[in-house]
């Protein structure tokens, strides 16, 4: 009663990837993205001056690293992306690693179950951390890597310092009801 080389019609195996996930990793892919501020306004060159005090440049640091996250962010790994041209295997190595991020640890409503065990959030970081250092490793890109970030963080420290803050509005009610006063 077997039916050797039937395609099985019945759908009772649960997908690798429903369609709910995957329009949910959409939508949180386009929120991330839409909490990026305007270019134009991150470089807007009237609002760039040295601050007058290590406090200020702290305080700085601070808003700034807080308004512009994302834009920091994508310069980061644009610098990467970069720094890996001349290595394309440790390209495509980072590019899984990151889908594997994003998949396992970042996207992930439900938690992972191995053979009937729960695996916490705290155990699947570890064991990403590790298996991605380890393959960074193998890849011998190690440096480039170091390299990217050194110059990434770098940049971003002396932008969110030099950058004023006065005209930078966190609270996105208190943007508008200036601009209404305006």
């Amino acid at each position: 009663m077997t039916n050797y080389g039937a395609i099985p019609t019945s759908s009772h195996g649960s997908p690798v990837m429903d369609p709910d996930s995957i329009s949910r990793a959409k939508q949180r892919i386009k929120d991330g993205l839409a909490m990026s501020r305007p270019w134009r306004q991150m470089f807007d060159l009237h609002s760039m001056r040295l601050p007058h005090g290590v406090s200020e440049a702290f305080s700085r640091i601070k808003k700034n690293l807080s308004y512009f996250q994302t834009n920091y962010a994508i310069v980061v790994l644009v610098l990467i992306f970069f720094s890996l041209i001349k290595h394309p295997t440790s390209l495509i190595v980072l590019t899984v690693l990151v889908f594997v991020w994003i998949f396992l640890y970042f996207f992930r409503d439900e938690p992972i179950k191995v053979f009937r065990y729960q695996i916490d959030d705290h155990t699947v970081l570890v064991c990403l951390s590790v298996i991605t250092i380890v393959l960074l490793f193998l890849t011998d890109v190690t440096l480039n890597l170091v390299g990217a970030l050194v110059t990434g963080a770098v940049l971003v420290l002396i932008h969110a310092v030099v950058r004023k803050t006065e005209d930078l509005f966190l609270d996105e009610e208190a943007a508008t009801a200036e601009t209404i006063q305006d």
